[in-house]
């Protein structure tokens, strides 16, 4: 295993300089200590891991910026997701993730959580092997070397009124029986890239009976994500039928901890936003996403002020960039409040520095790998910034981060390391060619049915 080695290191605790990465056989790091530099070495940060992926929508990201209705939102956008989805099979699945996960090594990314709907057959018949979608996406996480959580999706219903799913949703859905034994078998894949937990879709598509049966017969380490709190429609629907808010009813019905994450949660009231922080959850936010849609923006600086802990997920991937979702995390926090730099406290007045540990912190506990700080025992997943990119002419350790996520759209990424193996050099991926070439075969495919 290559050791790696740079003139300066970004930890969460701050800054070191001359310093290197010791690796041991499987990619994990046995010391971060003083090491002469190579010639070329440069400023190394940890990889960012992505908590929120629909790989699938990639293939129709830009495809739903024609108004269908003059009310147009996230309720009109799936139906155009739904059409859209109903051509995929384990074949296209994996040309469209193949590029994904490209396109997110390329920009940052070293870990995605894989929020996994789309399990059967159109028409909702089971595949031969009832896995053949999810390990679609296994096979292309470990081809193109991005680390994977792949979070099968329990889908039930299709409202808080427990109505019967659509035709359009029926290759999502499972019982409770079923979706337990898809979890099992994926198990025996689980390896060194590998993490594999559960998904509720959210509170409106897996019942409470539901909910607890799945529950209690998860794995105690297992990671636990749900969609919640996205829409206004779903708090008031929520309400009326639930009598209580979203988050607040997940926090009486079930045991929520550092194991869960929340993803979007942009409607939260004050009781809702310190009870997640209290909890020790992560936040999964969706910046680019939440903007497409016209969702609403995340309460950032309450939640920071409670000590709550959050990262962020590309989701529909309108938007293939760890630093988008960043800087518009911040920019949504200005408009909103007209003030600048709101992401800092009096310990870290630097934004970019505030944000690179939250997405730090949240890592490890919200993907189940060992990874997140670049420290000792954790996976080498790291990237080496362009120290030849005009945005570092001049660079100062206080002023790296900021200047990497907040002057321009210049790609700065010169490599990508994952288990201590370097899958992107000089800004490419090494498989980057092949992988479009197929995907371009898929869309062909898709945009025949779609």
């Amino acid at each position: 295993m290559e050791n790696l080695d740079a003139t300066t290191l970004w930890t969460p605790a701050g800054w070191r300089h001359d310093t290197g990465l010791r690796l041991d056989d499987d990619g994990r790091i046995l010391a971060v200590d003083g090491v002469a530099p190579v010639a070329d070495a440069a400023r190394l940060v940890p990889g960012i891991a992505n908590l929120h992926s629909h790989a699938f929508q990639r293939a129709m990201a830009g495809m739903a910026e024609r108004q269908t209705d003059p009310r147009d939102s996230f309720w009109t956008w799936r139906e155009t997701m739904y059409r859209f989805a109903a051509g995929f099979s384990p074949d296209t699945l994996y040309a469209v993730a193949s590029q994904l996960y490209v396109e997110m090594l390329e920009a940052g990314y070293t870990t995605v959580c894989e929020f996994h709907y789309l399990h059967h057959a159109p028409d909702g018949r089971r595949y031969d092997d009832p896995a053949a979608m999810s390990r679609a996406l296994i096979a292309a996480a470990r081809d193109t070397g991005i680390r994977l959580t792949l979070l099968p999706v329990l889908y039930m219903t299709g409202g808080f009124d427990e109505r019967p799913l659509s035709e359009r949703q029926r290759r999502f859905g499972h019982q409770v029986e079923d979706y337990l034994d898809l979890l099992q078998r994926l198990r025996g894949d689980v390896g060194h890239g590998l993490r594999v937990g559960c998904s509720l879709h959210s509170l409106r598509a897996v019942p409470p009976q539901a909910m607890a049966e799945t529950l209690a017969a998860l794995p105690a380490d297992s990671r636990v994500h749900i969609h919640i709190a996205e829409q206004v429609a779903e708090v008031e629907d929520c309400l009326a039928i639930r009598k209580a808010r979203p988050v607040r009813w997940l926090f009486d019905h079930a045991p929520v901890d550092e194991r869960w994450t929340l993803v979007h949660a942009t409607h939260l009231d004050e009781d809702e936003t310190q009870a997640i922080a209290r909890s020790g959850a992560t936040v999964a936010i969706c910046t680019t996403t939440e903007g497409n849609l016209g969702d609403g923006l995340f309460p950032l600086r309450d939640y920071l002020d409670a000590g709550g802990c959050w990262g962020v997920g590309s989701d529909s991937h309108i938007s293939v960039s760890p630093i988008e979702e960043l800087r518009w995390l911040e920019y949504g926090q200005r408009l909103i409040t007209r003030r600048r730099n709101i992401a800092v406290d009096a310990a870290v007045p630097s934004v970019g520095e505030t944000l690179m540990r939250g997405v730090a912190a949240s890592a490890a506990d919200s993907t189940g790998h060992a990874i997140g700080s670049l420290a000792v025992g954790e996976y080498a997943d790291a990237l080496v910034l362009d120290a030849q990119a005009p945005i570092f002419a001049g660079a100062q350790d206080e002023d790296a981060l900021d200047r990497w996520l907040f002057a321009g759209n210049r790609p700065a990424v010169r490599e990508t390391w994952v288990g201590g193996r370097r899958v992107v050099a000089d800004g490419r991926h090494k498989d980057r060619d092949a992988v479009a070439a197929a995907y371009r075969r898929a869309m062909r495919v898709l945009l025949e049915t779609a």
